[in-house]
């Protein structure tokens, strides 16, 4: 690679195999890294295994290699413990399952041959099929014990790698609607990518997903993937359709299926380094192009609520903004110290992004110790713990010397 400093990584953690590329600023575009050396071998298996004589991991081919050739403890499934927060016993010790992501992690950045690679990473961007409340956790805990700062991950699903991959595109590939089609062998499920305008923002959204099986016979599938394509695909007007996944083969759709996706002259591309690249292009945007900033991916992820309160700043009226909408729920959380004005509850202003007017939402604290009026000082704290389900904290800090933290505690889950 020729990036020395201010490297943006990406890297697709899939269930089964993975990839790595990073943002080669001469080309302008994202650069996949090879998995052995002069090989177009871009995808590792998704696998660690643990040496008991090193006291070691390794991963990916080299994970295999050790568990097969030299009787290593492979461990398969670590994306599936990281979804479901399992731990695992390797080699007669309980293993925590961001431990073998950061393992794995780790050994996909050695390949970009940079010698301080945390140092001079301005964003790592992982993208994972689908991001649940295990995943973020366990995958921020595992570039920590790396060493990267929460300022330095980017954590993104497939949908949202799927967009910013579209729209980093040439302007005339999405002036349209985008289609994509995700084989797995012999099932495909279809997705339109649009635009609508909504002020002064353009919203892109994708579509619910829909789904088919093909049959078994490559005369089959032709078949039946041509009739899929017409019943999605109907008269709306597409710039282009991106084919992702295992079981798309040119030459058992060369006969009905091709003719049709490549009608009305629409762009078809066809690969399984969107998603890597699409982490790439991510952090590209959003740290330094902004190019994008008209746009808004109104994704599963999205916070889709303003979050604030009515408060006296410096003596004068004003709303204190909390939780600003627009950004994914894992990066949603706020601290501040309020002082309480004669009132015995909290009462957070709550708005859509896409409204004016807001309501008020009242939270109680039972219990709060009885002191003279703005003598009673709290810290409250705002986290989303999943799209729309927001914890809200807050713990009574006292008044200094005068009245000291009774230790309260009020906590509350609002979804929103």
């Amino acid at each position: 690679m020729n990036e020395i400093r201010d490297i943006l990584i990406g890297i697709d953690l899939g269930e089964k195999v993975s990839q790595i590329c990073y943002y080669d600023r001469r080309r302008q575009e994202p650069v996949e890294v090879t998995m052995k050396v002069g090989s177009a071998c871009y995808e590792s298996p998704s696998c660690v295994c643990w040496r008991e004589k090193s006291q070691e991991w390794s991963m990916g081919l080299e994970a295999e290699y050790f568990a097969r050739e030299q009787g290593g403890i492979l461990v398969e499934n670590f994306y599936h413990l990281c979804e479901e927060d399992l731990k695992i016993s390797v080699g007669g010790q309980m293993r925590e399952p961001w431990e073998l992501a950061a393992a794995y992690i780790q050994g996909m950045i050695h390949f970009l041959g940079s010698r301080e690679p945390v140092k001079n990473t301005k964003c790592l961007a992982v993208t994972v099929p689908n991001l649940n409340g295990n995943m973020v956790k366990n995958l921020q805990k595992a570039c920590e014990s790396i060493g990267y700062s929460k300022d330095q991950l980017l954590l993104a699903d497939y949908s949202e790698s799927f967009y910013y991959y579209a729209y980093c595109q040439r302007l005339d590939f999405r002036t349209r609607n985008i289609g994509w089609y995700a084989f797995d062998e012999n099932q495909v499920t279809f997705r339109r990518l649009y635009a609508s305008a909504g002020g002064k923002l353009t919203f892109v959204r994708l579509s619910d997903p829909v789904h088919a099986e093909l049959g078994e016979s490559a005369e089959d599938k032709d078949f039946d993937f041509c009739q899929f394509l017409i019943n999605t695909l109907g008269n709306d007007l597409y710039s282009s359709i991106y084919i992702t996944g295992h079981g798309f083969d040119q030459e058992w759709a060369k006969t009905k299926s091709i003719p049709i996706l490549c009608r009305q002259k629409r762009k078809v591309f066809e690969g399984n380094n969107l998603f890597v690249k699409g982490a790439c292009y991510a952090a590209k945007e959003q740290l330094e192009d902004k190019k994008l900033k008209g746009f808004l991916y109104l994704g599963d992820a999205l916070v889709k609520t303003n979050v604030g309160m009515e408060m006296q700043v410096m003596g004068t009226p004003a709303y204190y903004a909390l939780i600003e909408a627009g950004k994914n729920w894992y990066d949603c959380q706020s601290d501040c110290e309020i002082l309480l004005d004669g009132r015995e509850d909290l009462t957070f202003l709550v708005a859509r992004m896409d409204e004016t007017s807001s309501q008020k939402v009242k939270m109680k604290l039972p219990g709060l110790p009885k002191r003279p009026n703005k003598t009673t000082r709290l810290h409250l704290h705002l986290e989303y713990t999943a799209a729309g389900v927001c914890q809200i904290r807050g713990e009574d800090l006292g008044f200094g010397e005068f009245y000291p933290s009774s230790r309260k505690v009020w906590t509350e889950t609002a979804h929103w």
